[in-house]
């Protein structure tokens, strides 16, 4: 069992967004995408979603994280985000942990770890620089296990199929 970042004591709201979030994931494995999937809230009503989708839109910023944040600024009418939460079922990388912090987004959810390219003290964590102009809190852990091993049946399906060839 992975253990979390930090248990904050997840709220239903957490639990709930975060499901949302890992079938957005599941949308995106189905589609041949690595399965990220992400929302961002707002006063508790998803404003954006996003599912990974970089090899679809040939796009290597067509992440989860950056295409809810994308819809969520055209629904606020902002490229700022203030008082939105974004709930992703992969840490974030470090373009999407610039992107998230340019949002000024107020807090950042993750479910599992990212031990290659994790953006939040995997491999490097830009959220805890404080010479930085806003803090974005982050916290991890939130539904990890179901997270990871989506990603770990995803990649294991894909070793079989290269294999098949």
């Amino acid at each position: 069992m992975l253990e979390p970042v930090d248990d904050p004591g997840w709220s239903a709201d957490d639990v709930r967004h975060m499901r949302t979030a890992l079938r957005l994931a599941g949308r995106a494995a189905r589609l041949g995408e690595v399965p990220v999937g992400a929302v961002v809230v707002h006063q508790g009503e998803i404003i954006g979603r996003g599912g990974n989708a970089p090899i679809a839109r040939h796009d290597p910023s067509a992440h989860a994280e950056m295409l809810a944040l994308r819809q969520a600024a055209r629904w606020l009418g902002n490229y700022r985000l203030p008082g939105c939460e974004l709930y992703v079922t992969l840490e974030p990388c470090i373009m999407c942990a610039g992107a998230m912090m340019h949002a000024r987004l107020s807090r950042v959810v993750y479910a599992t770890r990212d031990p290659k390219t994790g953006a939040a003290g995997s491999v490097i964590d830009p959220f805890a620089e404080r010479r930085l102009n806003h803090h974005t809190i982050i916290l991890g852990g939130l539904l990890a296990d179901e997270a990871a091993l989506q990603l770990r049946e995803f990649f294991a399906e894909r070793r079989r199929q290269q294999k098949l060839r």
